[in-house]
């Protein structure tokens, strides 16, 4: 994935959402209405932090957030969320 040309401020973060599941475990196909708007993404981009915080989050980690949260934003035809760092609940490994 190319660099990002955004900078978040603050203790925010932008992430770039995993596509929706186009099909269950047991085979069958999600039409695009029943889809539900994935909670997993990687971070493409990390702010400098609050003064006296520093960020624990960094570009490429693949995070977990809460299901309503984010600023959506489309940027050259890909979309991103901007949030808060708090609002990321897990790194996964």
């Amino acid at each position: 994935m190319s660099a990002v040309a955004m900078r978040p401020i603050s203790n925010r973060v932008v992430v770039k959402p995993s596509p929706a599941e186009e099909m269950t475990k047991g085979g069958i196909i999600i039409p695009d209405t029943a889809k539900e708007k994935p909670q997993r993404g990687e971070i493409v981009a990390v702010g400098p932090g609050k003064e006296g915080e520093p960020m624990t989050v960094k570009v490429g980690d693949t995070v977990l957030y809460g299901k309503y949260s984010g600023q959506e934003l489309q940027l050259n035809g890909d979309e991103y969320l901007i949030m808060r760092e708090d609002d990321i609940l897990v790194i996964l490994g």
